[in-house]
């Protein structure tokens, strides 16, 4: 179970970022348009391909071992993502957020658009893996810069907007890729092409983020200074539990359905867009609260494991549904409310790496997700079970949390909200 997350210090909270950017207007609106479009290529990667699966099974039929490699074509951009965050965040720190940004952005394209001229199924697969490298640096650098260019309320309300947006291009992108894959299982890769529209985008509209003079140290400060692996590191351990939640209904719905008896696609797909909506009225709900995160992390775990309680619990469709849009809403809020959190604890200088890391974490605990609850379905008997199992932890994180939170509370004072942070 995830330790405790300790809160940070008044001097560690938005210490540095860049000098102030316009905040309404139309660059504004092109600057948080290119940032949200950049941060949904990741989700494009995960799903676009999902509906065309069983037509590039066929297709690669008499390659020998094509069952197991086809579906790896779906997950390695996951995997390299969070095995390659850590090393983009990095990058970004030295190098720069929006140079490495709009290089990651071309090569985007070249590599998700290989498997329209490529034969070798091994070939797909490296290309697919290329992918995840790509999609590493644009997630780092997005969040990072949401990071940079804002503070306070405004960074709450853009992580949890990126939440959002995340969650609804999952279902555009699922349908897209069905209705481009009925003319052929290459066709979706055509749409990996669009990044050749955004970094031209980016390279252009995106100003260079700076630290502010106030947060500018002297050579000494700066050998002093050390990037916050303890408190950094409680927030990604969370982080990694905490994507095994949000993952749990997009990947498993359709399998518990079915062990209901409910075959239909129409009403799986309708039951899972449900879901997908109660996730983006979970981010609306977060943004509009305008609290510190940590101390709500508690409350939204409790909400996802009420959710999987009654999925658990569920003997019919309908209440599956219900125990699902429950679950959704509090991973809605779960996903920013971490975000947020560990963005808090990071200096301008250490944003990057610090976004590496976390992004790491979360697609680490997306890819393990299943895997987890095929591990528990086999121990426990079912599915449904697997699911109250995990239901069961979050309750018990969220305790832990909440026990934690009490004892630092009455040792250090309430944290600041978001509203006092500059």
């Amino acid at each position: 179970m995830p330790g405790s997350v300790p809160p940070p210090s008044a001097t560690e909270v938005d210490d540095a970022a860049s000098p102030p950017v316009a905040v309404s207007g139309p660059a504004h609106l092109l600057r948080v348009t290119l940032l949200m479009a950049g941060s949904c290529l990741p989700i494009l990667g995960a799903v676009l391909i999902a509906p065309v699966l069983p037509k590039m099974q066929d297709h690669f039929a008499s390659v020998p071992g094509a069952k197991a490699l086809v579906p790896l074509a779906l997950t390695v951009p996951a995997l390299a993502l969070a095995v390659l965050a850590p090393f983009a965040g990095v990058i970004v720190d030295r190098l720069g957020r929006k140079r490495l940004l709009v290089v990651a952005t071309l090569l985007y394209a070249v590599f998700g658009t290989a498997p329209l001229w490529l034969d070798s199924l091994g070939a797909i697969i490296a290309s697919r893996a290329l992918v995840g490298v790509a999609e590493a640096a644009i997630m780092t650098c997005c969040t990072t810069l949401i990071g940079d260019y804002y503070s306070g309320q405004r960074r709450v309300r853009y992580l949890a907007l990126q939440t959002m947006c995340a969650s609804a291009s999952a279902t555009v992108f699922f349908v897209l890729g069905g209705a481009a894959g009925s003319a052929g299982w290459r066709v979706p890769f055509f749409v990996y092409a669009v990044s050749l529209v955004l970094a031209p985008l980016m390279a252009t509209a995106l100003p260079s983020p700076a630290p502010r003079a106030a947060a500018v140290r002297t050579p000494s400060d700066r050998a002093r200074r050390t990037f916050p692996w303890r408190q950094l590191g409680g927030i990604c351990a969370l982080t990694f539990f905490g994507a095994m939640v949000f993952y749990t209904v997009p990947v498993e719905m359709s399998y518990l359905l079915d062990d209901l008896g409910v075959r239909n696609s129409g009403m799986i797909g309708l039951a899972t867009a449900i879901a997908s909506a109660a996730t983006v009225g979970g981010a609306v709900a977060f943004a509009r609260l305008g609290r510190s995160p940590d101390p709500l992390l508690p409350a939204v775990l409790t909400v996802c494991a009420v959710g999987f309680g009654l999925m658990f619990l569920a003997g019919n469709a309908p209440l599956l549904v219900a125990g699902a849009v429950v679950n959704c809403v509090g991973t809605g809020m779960l996903l920013p409310a971490l975000l947020t959190s560990a963005m808090s604890r990071l200096a301008f200088a250490d944003r990057g790496r610090g976004t590496g890391l976390w992004t790491a974490a979360f697609f680490g605990g997306e890819f393990a997700c299943p895997l987890v609850l095929l591990a528990g379905e086999a121990a426990v008997g079912s599915l449904a079970r697997a699911v109250g199992v995990l239901g069961l932890a979050a309750a018990l994180v969220a305790g832990g949390l909440w026990t934690a939170a009490r004892r630092q509370g009455e040792a250090v004072g309430p944290r600041p909200s978001p509203e006092q942070v500059a």
